[in-house]
């Protein structure tokens, strides 16, 4: 099994399929790199596809202490990654969870990235939702503790936004549901408390997010409505950003909708790799709903 040891000395588990522009993919809180499968096999005939398995997710190291978790942290693990794999840049696609790596890994490593897509990334992340879902995410991570993978991954996965999943494709709920049973529970438990709990808000990192120039694309279903709010925000202050919106589609839009997601990051690769995908023209910006009279 492939494995490559990060700059602080974790073990993390990684697969690569196909060749040419490398695509990284990072998972969400209730997924690993199998989620990523539907992609996988369709972007690898064309494409280099990497999936990993976050610190806490085995066969990846689930190390101790929540010190080693945190949003930076996450970032850097998948920097740390393509240095391995000796690949300079790639496009970086997350979701939720991998959503929010994505999105700081545009902040802090631009250079390292031919496009940064943000799936399904926001839950808790508006200002009057932050005290309420640092307090849930307490909650969760003590009933991963106490209950176990086997018990407590069928409650947490059949919650807000996975309804849609579940009534679209029952048999791909049901292996979302087996997988997420597999996961560890103390791994479960530190990156609850040193990712989700601690990371910084789109909202905190406005300045940051108004400087970024690589191109992103913003995706969302429409029924996902704890993030929805913040992908709107981010589209109107990240100046490369798009943002598409999936119908009747809850949190999990790749396994939701896998043909309508590829089709989206296909046509979105294509433009940046022609050069097409541009910055917001700043004529859009103007606060005028009819007539912009400063041009006459």
């Amino acid at each position: 099994m492939p494995y490559l040891t990060t700059n602080d000395g974790v073990k993390l588990y990684y697969e690569e399929t196909g060749s040419g522009h490398p695509i990284l993919f990072i998972h969400e809180f209730s997924g690993d790199y199998r989620a990523w499968e539907l992609q996988v096999r369709y972007f690898s005939r064309r494409y280099r596809c990497i999936t990993f398995n976050a610190r806490g997710y085995p066969p990846s190291e689930v190390p101790d202490g929540v010190e080693k978790y945190s949003q930076r942290r996450a970032v850097d693990d998948a920097v740390n990654v393509l240095d391995h794999l000796k690949i300079d840049k790639a496009h970086i696609v997350g979701l939720s969870m991998g959503g929010f790596a994505a999105l700081n890994y545009g902040v802090h490593y631009p250079h390292r990235a031919l496009s940064i897509i943000v799936g399904a990334a926001g839950m808790g992340a508006e200002p009057d939702k932050t005290a309420q879902f640092r307090q849930e995410v307490e909650v969760v991570a003590k009933r991963w503790e106490a209950e176990g993978a086997k018990r407590f991954a069928p409650i947490y996965g059949s919650g807000p936004g996975r309804e849609q999943l579940e009534m679209k494709d029952p048999r791909g709920f049901k292996e979302f549901i087996d997988q997420l049973s597999e996961h560890d529970p103390k791994g479960a438990a530190l990156t609850l408390r040193g990712v989700q709990m601690r990371r910084p808000s789109p909202f905190d990192l406005k300045s940051e997010l108004e400087k970024m120039t690589v191109p992103t694309l913003i995706i969302h279903g429409d029924e996902d409505r704890s993030c929805l709010g913040t992908g709107a925000f981010m589209k109107r202050t990240i100046p490369s950003a798009g943002l598409m919106v999936f119908p009747k589609t809850g949190h999990t839009i790749n396994l939701e909708e896998p043909a309508l997601f590829n089709f989206a990051l296909q046509d979105f690769f294509t433009q940046v790799e022609c050069g097409r995908w541009m910055l917001r023209d700043k004529r859009t910006e103007t606060a005028a709903v009819l007539l912009d009279r400063s041009r006459g």
